[in-house]
Order: structure tokens, then sequence, then C-alpha cells
């Protein structure tokens, strides 16, 4: 369940409300009667290491086939030892 950040217009008191992204945003202070405002505050989202858009979605370099790079060379092709 995510956790909002929410301060009084009144007493100026910040606080965190454990909510439904359902639930409407509350309105009033717990402690002075005051109107509240849902305050926007960071994640805590983190991507580590190489992340997923080098390992996952970024575009791969084709390699050569054998049989390509022999039709481009030069000198004659090998046989493919076994």
């Amino acid at each position: 369940m995510p956790v909002y950040e929410y301060t009084c217009r009144k007493c100026h008191r910040r606080f965190e409300i454990f909510q439904k992204i359902s639930d409407k945003p509350k309105k009033t202070c717990m402690e002075c009667g005051g109107t509240i405002e849902k305050m926007v505050s960071q994640s805590s989202f983190q991507l580590k290491g190489k992340g997923w858009y080098a390992t996952d979605y970024a575009k791969k370099t084709e390699q050569p086939s054998s049989s390509s790079a022999c039709a481009k060379s030069d000198k004659p092709c090998k046989a493919a030892s076994a």
C-alpha cells in the first residue's frame, strides 16, 4: 500500500498516511482540523547495475556469419572443421 505525505496549511505539520491508490485524498488535519494538502514526495525506485534498457531492450548488433565473412574476403575460405 502506498505512503502519501501531507502538510497542514494551518499548523504546518507534515505527516504520512498509508492509503490505497483508489482512496480519496484526506482533507483535514488530525491534530488541528485545518486543511491539508497532498505533497509530492521522492520515490524509492532505483535502477542498479547495467540497467534494464542495456540488457533487455537495446538493439542487438548483428554478428557477421562465417559465410558472409568469406564472401567479402579476398582470401579463399577454409572449410569448417568438424
